[in-house]
């Protein structure tokens, strides 16, 4: 995608503190976060949503869990808690239509969330 802000991310065009990387996905700390650690893991491959995601493509979604779970082992909020988020629409809130998962970490999170 040609203007996406993620796709720009993933092809190291527009500069990001990148904390994780390999051919599927790349995992870079949010400018504007919302806990001590909000970094978010987003496919090289381009869906707009959860919902443009093809059945085929579960190994990527995997993938991406795991490597968030390792991403907070390395943050050092393992131990403590953190939350991963999946926004779908812009009910949901979502700002950048690319797939990406949010981990928060570092402080207590409240429930219900939104």
């Amino acid at each position: 995608m040609g203007d996406c802000l993620f796709c720009g991310i993933a092809a190291r065009k527009i500069p990001a503190r990148i904390v994780y990387e390999d051919d599927l996905i790349v995992a870079f700390d949010d400018i504007r976060p919302q806990a001590p650690t909000h970094t978010l893991i987003i496919p090289r491959e381009h869906f707009s949503s959860l919902a443009d995601v093809p059945a085929e493509k579960a190994g990527l979604l995997s993938h991406m869990l795991l490597k968030a779970r390792e991403i907070a082992e390395d943050k050092g909020i393992s131990r403590s808690g953190y939350r991963i988020v999946l926004n779908t629409g812009r009910d949901s809130g979502q700002a950048v239509f690319h797939i990406h998962f949010h981990l928060l970490g570092g402080r207590p999170m409240s429930w219900p969330p939104g």
